[in-house]
């Protein structure tokens, strides 16, 4: 019996043809169920990296803007955006690309109320909220009141 089983192992080569091919197209259905999948885990991750980059100019933004006001610098000035070398400031202090900070404004009051980040994707921080487009990605919004 032994000898029977061996004998047929040896006389069979290997996979048929239709067999490879059979696995393959099932590899190729998976990959194919599998790619978008993976293509919106990395959208997600992108929107994410964007998110908490601005996350980290915001919180540096505030930081230089009170140390600012504390010092009576926003008192005097006449423009409420940040410039070029404050820009740098916050850059250096989140540690993030300063080419890609766009708009920063903040108030009298040393509150920052509204900053750009040029990410991939575009992330802005409205002074609630953190949006990208139109969709609302972090943030809780103040609610309005009802009439």
């Amino acid at each position: 019996m032994l000898n029977k089983i061996r004998k047929n192992l040896k006389d069979k080569a290997g996979f048929t043809l239709v067999e490879l091919i059979v696995v393959l197209v099932i590899l190729a259905i998976l990959a194919a169920l599998l790619v978008p999948a993976l293509t919106g885990y990395i959208n997600k991750a992108n929107q994410q990296k964007s998110v908490a980059a601005t996350r980290q100019v915001v919180m540096a933004a505030q930081t230089e803007i009170s140390t600012l006001y504390s010092t009576g610098a926003i008192d005097d000035a006449d423009s409420t955006t940040a410039d070029d070398t404050l820009k740098a400031t916050i850059a250096a202090l989140a540690e993030v690309d300063s080419t890609k900070i766009g708009e920063i404004k903040y108030n009298k009051q040393g509150k920052i109320t509204s900053v750009t980040y040029n990410g991939n994707p575009t992330c802005v921080y409205d002074g609630q909220v953190y949006k990208i487009g139109d969709e609302v990605v972090a943030g809780t919004p103040t609610p309005t009141p009802s009439e």
